[in-house]
């Protein structure tokens, strides 16, 4: 499988936190095939004096997706973080990964939507590919287009 996953920092050291999470990524999930540059941009759907600093990047695994995301959220937490947005919250953190869009190895673009039958709390869906909302987020589209081999980004 072939990921593009979105990272982003706002708190504490954003690019060294960026490039440990990129470390761990290469250690602990696959072979990271491309990186973008660093990206600066103000927090997205919340108000914070703290800015973000983002980058895409593109990573083969044998991992299927649900257990891509739960390896994501691990390096999340190694790194610091210790509570998810949920129900449209959103709140400054430490280290945030996003699945964006995912290839299987034959290219095909994978589509699903996995829901959490287990809350009873929250109606959004606990993965969705492609990420529903990444091309209304420029810290999302202009690294992709660095590194997604597709102009119709």
């Amino acid at each position: 499988m072939l990921y593009y996953l979105s990272l982003g920092s706002n708190l504490g050291e954003r690019e060294r936190t960026l490039r440990k999470a990129l470390d761990l990524i290469g250690r602990q999930i696959g072979t990271l095939l491309r990186c973008s540059s660093l990206y600066y941009s103000a927090p997205w759907g919340f108000e914070s004096e703290h800015p973000f600093c983002n980058l895409c990047c593109a990573v083969r695994t044998d991992l299927a997706p649900l257990d891509m995301l739960r390896a994501t959220q691990a390096i999340e937490r190694q790194l610091g973080r210790t509570e998810k947005s949920s129900d449209g919250e959103y709140h400054d953190r430490t280290i945030d990964i996003d699945l964006i869009r995912a290839f299987d190895d034959e290219g095909k673009e994978i589509r699903l939507q996995i829901t959490n039958h287990k809350s009873q709390m929250s109606n959004a869906p606990l993965l969705s590919l492609p990420h529903p909302l990444w091309q209304q987020r420029d810290f999302v589209v202009e690294p992709m287009k660095e590194i997604f081999n597709d102009s119709n980004i």
